[in-house]
């Protein structure tokens, strides 16, 4: 035996490192939380009810759009499939008709039509590819050509009536609703569907084809597999877009298309293929939005969708270079965490979004009308009482220790999570022994209800924090 296949026979007999995660996700997850601050700072009402719903209703087509474009893209050959755009605008549009015409009335209906008919060209799409034997990128902008074309035959200009109980969705004032539910299955479906061998045999394929095949991997039945899971995840998106405009678009969709990529190279994935993730693709997203929301907090006036399409360019080229930081990481930090990196920077950004939301200036607050004085008539502060002292601090009101207490468990609760995340990572990251899980089990159990206990105890829902407000009435 060689020294080769000695050392893939040892490399595979050793566990896996935790430090080996996807270093890929630094520059998204450092990105999301730079321009989450930035615009929680610029605009605080983000951060209410309505805020992070509106939130969820307009990033969740784009969200979704990048999860149809990754399962294609990880497949391999560079199959970038540009006519994801044009397809969740024909969607759009025939549901819109088809409802308008009583076809499609029944929500039932309406979602095996919406993932029927892109899983359906999809599948078409992966036919050609198969057995035609036509590079992807013609025939992805074939279909952008030819679909763009249809939508516009169909619907000439925007118009129609979404279902009702669509339209309603649109709202968004609140953050639990049916499009924030769509999200949330569609995000643990993509996780599920990693953890089978079909996912493994996608990404290998994406890899390496020959090596895959020789492997025994059944490529074609994996291709045509990856090009129907997008088709499915384009028709969710193409509902929740409806959902969002409450009617039908034949050029809006078409937008889609280069701004999902744009979303999936910030998320971290390879358009060469064989690399690709569920959270980086939604961190991608989610940056787009937010530089867009961002913007729009300043007043450009007519170059404003200009600016926003200068801005989704430049970071774009901006973190393709800081990607060259990329394997100084690997060779140096060997035990790079993205979660306790997501997780350090949360709670940076959870300080800046209490603050931003919280911390008032009770000085900005306008006075009322009947407090207004003339200037003149005010006569002068004497020194002695101006200035107290150098370091004089305003004594908290009521509202302010009742903050204070609200904040008490959520600030416990996030150090809470640091000391877990971090004893779970260097226990598994030093120990080559499996033995060791249930001790860990067993720790973060512990850590988990001594944390429960103390917000319980010390928390606003302690057994005893409501006496003494109580008592203040009853005086």
């Amino acid at each position: 035996m060689s020294d080769a296949a000695a050392n893939v026979g040892l490399d595979t007999a050793r566990p896996a490192q935790g430090g080996r995660a996807n270093p890929f996700l630094l520059v998204p997850i450092t990105l999301f939380f730079l321009l989450l601050g930035l615009a929680v700072l610029r605009s605080p009402s983000l951060m209410s009810s309505a805020g992070i719903g509106s939130a969820i209703i307009v990033a969740t087509p784009l969200i979704l759009a990048t999860y149809a474009l990754m399962a294609s893209v990880i497949s391999g050959r560079g199959t970038v499939d540009l006519s994801i755009g044009p397809l969740i605008g024909f969607i759009n549009v025939t549901l819109i008709q088809l409802h308008g015409a009583g076809i499609l009335t029944n929500p039932i209906a309406i979602f095996a039509y919406a993932i029927l008919i892109g899983a359906l060209y999809q599948f078409l799409f992966s036919l050609i590819v198969i057995y035609v034997r036509v590079q992807p990128i013609i025939v992805s902008l074939s279909g952008y050509l030819a679909l763009s074309g249809m939508n516009l035959v169909i619907l000439p200009r925007p118009g129609g009536v979404a279902p009702q109980f669509m339209a309603d969705w649109g709202l968004g004032t609140s953050i639990f609703s049916p499009v924030f539910a769509i999200l949330v299955i569609a995000s643990i479906a993509w996780l599920l569907f990693t953890r089978t061998a079909f996912y493994t045999h996608l990404r290998l394929m994406g890899s390496d084809e020959r090596a895959a095949y020789t492997s025994g991997v059944p490529i074609y039945v994996v291709r045509i597999g990856a090009h129907v899971i997008s088709g499915a995840f384009a028709g969710l998106a193409a509902i929740t877009f409806t959902a969002l405009i409450s009617s039908g678009d034949p050029s809006q969709g078409t937008t889609y298309t280069l701004i999902a990529v744009t979303a999936l190279v910030l998320g971290g994935a390879s358009l060469a293929g064989g690399r690709g993730g569920v959270f980086g693709s939604f961190l991608g997203a989610s940056n787009l939005y937010l530089i867009t929301f961002v913007l729009a907090t300043f007043n450009f006036g007519a170059v404003q969708s200009f600016v926003t399409n200068l801005a989704y360019g430049s970071i774009l080229v901006i973190s393709l270079l800081l990607t060259l930081i990329i394997p100084f990481i690997q060779r140096h930090i060997h035990n790079f965490s993205p979660l306790l990196y997501f997780i350090g920077l949360g709670v940076v950004a959870m300080g800046v979004i209490l603050h931003a939301t919280n911390d008032r200036d009770p000085r900005a607050r306008p006075a009322p009308v009947d407090e207004i004085v003339v200037m003149q008539s005010l006569s002068p502060i004497a020194l002695e009482k101006l200035y107290i002292g150098p370091l004089e601090v305003a004594a908290p009101t009521a509202t302010d220790e009742e903050l204070r207490q609200q904040a008490g468990p959520l600030v416990l609760a996030a150090l809470l999570l640091i000391v877990i995340a971090v004893f779970v990572r260097v226990a598994v990251s030093q120990s080559d022994r499996r033995t060791i899980a249930p001790a860990v089990t067993v720790v973060v159990a512990a850590l988990v209800l001594f944390g429960a206990y103390l917000m319980r105890a010390q928390g606003p829902f302690a057994p005893n924090s409501s006496e003494p407000a109580a008592t203040e009435e009853s005086r």
